[in-house]
């Protein structure tokens, strides 16, 4: 089983685990500032059917530009798009709600869940980069093992 987390914003990512916690990818490589459609879809096409994945429900901001807006709206939907065209299953999740349930509440604070994703994955470099993308990974994970009455280390 794969477990995805998508942080959909214009420096987010793709955080990936595996059901044993063995890293599969680390998100910096699928940052979305450095990819085109195509690679995003190539790559999400190659996951598989056996994986659940947790995408971040985020909003515009009050103040954002008309051009940023566009650009993570656009980001979202490409996103949406490779999910349902890979019969990928997944959740849309507020980043207060798998915060909250990590423990690492940030008020917008990177380096809280950067922190986070250090202490949960100590062997990984840990940058702002990936984080919330990992972060998003393991809550996918803890989810879906939820639902299914499965347990993982």
């Amino acid at each position: 089983m794969i477990f995805l987390g998508i942080d959909p914003g214009m420096s987010g990512g793709m955080g990936i685990l595996s059901s044993n916690n063995d890293m599969v990818y680390l998100a910096k490589a699928i940052s979305f500032t450095n990819q085109t459609d195509k690679d995003i879809s190539d790559y999400i096409k190659g996951i598989g059917n056996d994986a659940f994945c947790c995408l971040e429900l985020a909003h515009a901001f009050k103040g954002q530009g008309i051009s940023s807006t566009f650009k993570f709206g656009r980001n979202f939907g490409l996103l949406l798009g490779c999910l349902y065209t890979q019969n990928i299953p997944f959740e849309l999740v507020s980043p207060q709600k798998w915060q909250k349930a990590l423990g690492c509440l940030s008020s917008g604070d990177k380096n809280v869940t950067k922190a986070m994703a250090q202490r949960l994955f100590p062997q990984l470099k840990i940058n702002h980069a990936v984080a919330d993308s990992l972060l998003l990974a393991e809550y996918s994970k803890r989810v879906w093992c939820q639902r299914n009455g499965k347990i993982f280390r």
